[in-house]
């Protein structure tokens, strides 16, 4: 259950992140108010999570789910350059999020 937290809290984690970027200095009231919601409800779930999981882990999966999605999305939706170098960088991150997890023992 833990673990489905994280993820469903690392994926808030990516909505956040769009919309703060979209919130334009929070100058869009909605795209604030979805950064404020995501954020509240990502950092719940992460402090849930973390009840029964190692923090170190935990909030490097979390962090990680939020950095590769939002790049993914930025990527796909935002129009934001791909390269090889940053699809390879990206491979790494989840590499080392899956070797976090896989060795947190839970």
């Amino acid at each position: 259950m833990s673990w489905m937290l994280l993820v469903f809290a690392g994926l808030l984690e990516v909505v956040w992140a769009i919309a703060l970027k979209r919130s334009d200095g929070f100058t869009h009231l909605p795209s604030t108010l979805v950064f404020a919601v995501a954020g509240v409800a990502s950092f719940a779930l992460l402090a849930r999570a973390l009840r029964d999981l190692p923090v170190g882990t935990g909030y490097a999966v979390w962090t990680g789910i939020g950095a590769v999605g939002a790049a993914i999305v930025g990527i796909t939706w935002l129009g934001e350059s791909v390269g090889a170098l940053r699809v390879a960088s990206l491979g790494l991150v989840v590499a080392g999020i899956t070797g976090l997890a896989l060795s947190s023992g839970h």
